[in-house]
């Protein structure tokens, strides 16, 4: 595939992917045409790997970002992987320069379990 220009860019969780790459898919379909290997490869790994609906993980990722300490780009990987346990989180937090105290880490699993 050949990109020309970037026209805009936004950091999107993997079950807003999912829904935007089915959509694509069943477009394609109604016109009768095929999709490429790669695009069939996104889509399996989207299905696969989403664990919550769109809506959900959008509202988990606005929830996260009211927090201190959070960046975007973490609080789109906290909704992707959806972690179960301090370790999981603090392995998402392993390349920053900081580190998080227990409550903030039991804040943010809260936050995490409340929308899984």
């Amino acid at each position: 595939m050949i990109i020309k220009e970037v026209v805009s860019e936004e950091l999107l969780t993997l079950a807003e992917i999912k829904n935007i790459l089915n959509k694509i898919q069943d477009e394609r379909l109604k016109n009768g045409e095929e999709l490429r290997y790669e695009q069939r490869r996104a889509i399996e790994h989207a299905n696969k790997f989403a664990k919550t609906s769109a809506e959900s993980s959008r509202a988990l990722v606005e929830a996260l970002l009211k927090l201190e300490k959070m960046k975007p780009e973490i609080a789109i990987r906290i909704a992707d992987i959806m972690p179960k346990t301090k370790d999981e989180l603090r392995s998402i937090y392993a390349k920053e320069r900081y580190t998080l105290v227990e409550k903030e880490l039991e804040t943010i699993l809260g936050l995490v379990n409340d929308r899984a």
